[in-house]
């Protein structure tokens, strides 16, 4: 099974750290890179805001669990988001991409 992963950051810097160590674990085929992403959200019993970056990275479901190991490392806040969603369809030489650009 294939996900898209969802990483927000802090900075441009960390997202280009985080998504370099992914990509040079193999642990991700890809990673965009989205900036300017307004956030709102609960922190510490208040409502917060902040201009984040976004990474979406495709990978394999197998790579889940060592992606948010790696994340951690890397990462400047206590919890960061590291969501993955189902890719449940996709063009299929690009999935054997994803397949050939990961570790086994």
């Amino acid at each position: 099974m294939f996900i898209v992963v969802f990483i927000t950051t802090a900075n441009r810097g960390e997202a280009e750290r985080v998504s370099k160590t992914l990509l040079d674990a193999r642990l991700i085929a890809c990673a965009n890179i989205i900036k300017g992403v307004d956030s709102r959200f609960w922190w510490k019993g208040k409502k917060e805001k902040a201009r984040e970056y976004l990474l979406i990275a495709k990978t394999r479901k197998t790579l889940f669990k060592k992606i948010v190991k790696a994340v951690r490392k890397e990462h400047s806040y206590d919890i960061p988001e590291i969501i993955a969603i189902p890719i449940i369809a996709g063009h299929k030489p690009y999935l054997d991409w994803i397949i050939n650009s990961t570790r086994h």
